[in-house]
C-alpha cells in the first residue's frame, strides 16, 4: 500500500527552523531515520521509504505555503494515491507547543496551506497537527509563525518529533482510527506520561491561557 506523507512549510534557508515549517521537520526526521534521500522534483522535494509493507512517498512542497495544494494534488495523481492514504503534517496555533493531534478530516482552521489543499481536493483528508503555541500579541501572527522557537520550546519540539514519526508510521500500518485512539491523548494524560518536565508543564498551561494583549 502506498501513502503520501506531506510536511507543510516554506522553501528556502531563511525559513529553516521556523514554526511554520514544523511539517518539514517531521518528514525530514522520517527520511533521516530511514536513510532516504531527498530529490528535487516537480512542486517539491520527494523521498521514498518503506515501513514494513507500506510504501511512503514523503513530500516537502516548494510551492510556498499558500499554494501547497498544487504539490499535493500533483503527487497524489502521479503516484495514484487515494485521499484516504494522504496525511498532511501541519503547524497549529491552537495547540500548546509540542502537542500532537491526528484528525481524519476537518476545516482549515485559518491555515493557508490547508485552505489551498481543501480548495483542490476537499477537506476529507487526514492531518497531523503539531502545536506551536500562540504566545504573540494581537496582529503579530505572521511574525510569530515565521519566527523560530525559543530554546525552551525547541527542547519540547525535539522531544515530540519521534512521537510524530511514530504517528505517521501507525497511520500507514494500523489506520487512522486506531492511531487516533492511541495517540490523541488528553492534556491530563500527556502530563501524566512523564514526557514533560515541570518547566514544560508550566509553558503548556501558559499557552492554554488566552492572551489579553
Amino acid at each position: 500500500m502506498k501513502y503520501l506523507i506531506v510536511g507543510l512549510g516554506n522553501p528556502g534557508y531563511e525559513y529553516d527552523g521556523t514554526r511554520h515549517n514544523i511539517g518539514f521537520r517531521v518528514v525530514d526526521a522520517l527520511a533521516k531515520a530511514a536513510n532516504a534521500t531527498w530529490e528535487d522534483k516537480r512542486y517539491g522535494f520527494v523521498a521514498q521509504m518503506r515501513v514494513k509493507n507500506a510504501q511512503l512517498v514523503l513530500l516537502k512542497p516548494t510551492t510556498f505555503m499558500n499554494l501547497s495544494g498544487n504539490a499535493v494534488r500533483y503527487w497524489m495523481e502521479k503516484e495514484n494515491i487515494p485521499t484516504e492514504n494522504l496525511l498532511v503534517i501541519v503547524d497549529d496555533l491552537s495547540l500548546p507547543v509540542g502537542t500532537l493531534r491526528l484528525r481524519a478530516k476537518g476545516s482549515d482552521g485559518g491555515h493557508n496551506g490547508l485552505k489551498h489543499i481543501a480548495q483542490l481536493i476537499g477537506q476529507g483528508y487526514a492531518r497531523l497537527k503539531f502545536g506551536i503555541g500562540n504566545d504573540f500579541p494581537r496582529g503579530a501572527q505572521a511574525d510569530f509563525v515565521l519566527g523560530k522557537f525559543s530554546a525552551e520550546d525547541e527542547a519540547v519540539i525535539e522531544k515530540q518529533l519521534p512521537t510524530a514519526c511514530d504517528i505517521v508510521k501507525s497511520f500507514c500500518l494500523a489506520g487512522i482510527t486506531i492511531t487516533m485512539n492511541q495517540y490523541n491523548k488528553t492534556i491530563e494524560e500527556e502530563l501524566d506520561s512523564g514526557k514533560f518536565t515541570k518547566e514544560d508543564l508550566i509553558r503548556i498551561f501558559r499557552d492554554m491561557t488566552p492572551s489579553c494583549t
